[in-house]
């Protein structure tokens, strides 16, 4: 007798029915591996988690404080003076004022 009696009692009382267990019993053992691998990850989610947060700030780490005001500058710099070339055709003082606006940073 083996384990799979207490999942499978038809096959301890029908002898007959071997071979229909047979085929049932590798699918069985794999749905059980499954739903303990399933559980598992469910269970150690947020370390995994972590881990992968940790690796990709190895990979790519996050910019200093003063690295991305900089890049907000420079990123307002660039949308002002392109709102200056939109409004030069029609009104050349206001593109002037917002170039000047842009300059000062």
């Amino acid at each position: 007798m083996s384990i799979l009696t207490i999942a499978f009692p038809v096959q301890a009382v029908l002898p007959n029915v071997q071979l229909i267990a047979g085929a049932i019993a590798p699918l069985a053992r794999l749905l059980i591996g499954l739903g303990a691998l399933i559980a598992l990850f469910m269970v150690f989610k947020p370390l995994m988690l972590g881990l992968l947060r940790a690796a990709l700030l190895v990979v790519n780490p996050r910019l200093s404080l003063e690295e991305r005001r900089s890049r907000r500058t420079l990123r307002s710099m660039l949308l002002v003076n392109r709102l200056a070339q939109d409004v030069e055709s029609s009104q050349p003082g206001l593109a002037a004022e917002l170039r000047q606006l842009a300059a000062q940073g």
